[in-house]
């Protein structure tokens, strides 16, 4: 049988987050050629008429080890295995199909956020061990879906590829550390090993605010307390404003959003909080513009000031397929780590100039790490393919001429 999981909404009472799909299915994979394959499902699984193929779809996902489902009115879904989408081999959603699923996952007020909206956020448990961060979203009048598989089991550095200088940066006893990269690049799931080795290790108090929450953390030396925006609390303002009263060492912030997020996490540190955040940037050095450009220039000082004093570590990731069969995509890694020569450019405003300092000797003794340099590191262990260094790389031609060396 199904299982249903329930989370307490203290206004509303218990909500249904999701359903495990019903019946038993096997799935297969057939080679297309030169097509990147097809995922099959069994046609002879059993249905029950109050579900919806939707549990089918998390299944395979599940099975194939597959990132993200893509949904969209009209067509076949499709996986992401290894960074490419395969189509599964099953019908294409109609706008019925649609319908059902929304409505057999969707609580009430999340299907009125849909109509009024145009999208709603939310976290689908499928059962004890997997849970999806799902978009449902309408593109051009039609209704789509990208679900995010995220599994309850937090690898550790080593099980991610991630660097040593990890642990140095997790165990900072205050500050403000933040992961930058594209959606899709790993930050929650790096972030989550560092809070995962922080809860091995010291007896502190931890709580997240997340939209939604995506690992769920088992207490070990720490007490983690996490908090779902929409469930636990109405939004990030009125989150960070209990923040203090909640007696927190260490704070995630979901995603650095707004002017008024960022302000809180800066003065969260300022009071002796080891605070963590993500942000979108395409490097370590862009994150201090993307950070800049949430305010007014008036304002602009002040923050380049607290920023000197508070940041720890700026994390740049973005994952590439590998060429082992058994390690589907790797972090490449840029880490730019707050120190004497790195304190003294942001307070001059001279944050463009880091990238340099990168890559001299004494920024790799504190652990930083040029991402052209990470990307030559994971050619030379034979991790990934020269050509999928050069893909990546924001700068082609400071890589072309350090491969060269490094052939």
């Amino acid at each position: 049988m199904g299982t249903r999981s329930v989370r307490w909404d203290p206004c509303r009472g218990p909500v249904r987050k999701g359903r495990q799909a019903h019946g038993a299915m096997s799935v297969s994979t057939q080679d297309s050629g030169a097509v990147a394959g097809h995922v099959t499902l069994d046609p002879d699984r059993k249905h029950d008429p109050h579900d919806t193929r939707f549990g089918d779809f998390l299944k395979a996902c599940i099975k194939f080890k597959a990132s993200d489902l893509i949904m969209k009115t009209g067509y076949v879904p499709k996986l992401r295995v290894r960074g490419d989408l395969k189509p599964l081999d099953t019908p294409e959603l109609t706008h019925e199909d649609f319908m059902s699923i929304a409505k057999h996952i969707l609580t009430e007020e999340q299907f009125g956020d849909l109509h009024k909206f145009g999208h709603v956020d939310f976290a689908y448990d499928y059962d004890e061990e997997n849970r999806f961060r799902v978009n449902l979203f309408q593109a051009r009048g039609r209704l789509a879906i990208a679900a995010r598989l995220i599994t309850s089991n937090i690898l550790p550095f080593e099980g991610l590829h991630l660097p040593e200088t990890m642990a140095k940066i997790a165990m900072q006893p205050q500050g403000i550390v933040l992961l930058s990269g594209v959606t899709g690049s790993g930050k929650s799931t790096t972030i989550a090993s560092m809070l995962d080795y922080v809860n091995q290790r010291k007896p502190v108090h931890i709580v997240t605010i997340e939209d939604p929450i995506e690992y769920i953390f088992k207490d070990k030396k720490a007490t983690i307390n996490q908090r779902e925006i929409g469930i636990d609390t109405l939004n990030f303002n009125i989150a960070l404003k209990a923040l203090v009263r909640e007696n927190p060492d260490v704070v995630l912030i979901g995603e650095m959003r707004d002017k008024e997020t960022f302000e809180a996490a800066l003065n969260a540190a300022e009071t002796g909080h080891l605070v963590y955040g993500t942000i979108h940037a395409s490097s370590t050095t862009q994150t201090f513009s993307r950070i800049y450009g949430l305010f007014e220039t008036e304002e602009i000082e002040q923050i380049r000031r607290m920023l000197g004093y508070q940041m720890r570590a700026f994390v740049y990731q973005k994952l590439l397929p590998t060429l082992h069969e058994n390690i589907h995509r790797i972090p490449g890694i840029e880490i730019l780590i707050n120190d004497a020569v790195v304190q003294k450019a942001i307070l001059e405003g001279r944050e463009g100039e880091l990238r340099e300092y990168m890559n001299t000797v004494e920024a790799q003794k504190a652990g930083m790490l040029d991402f052209n340099q990470a990307l030559v590191d994971l050619v030379d262990r034979e991790m990934i393919h020269m050509r999928t260094a050069m893909d990546a790389t924001p700068n082609p031609d400071d890589l072309q001429m350090r491969l060269k060396k490094l052939r």
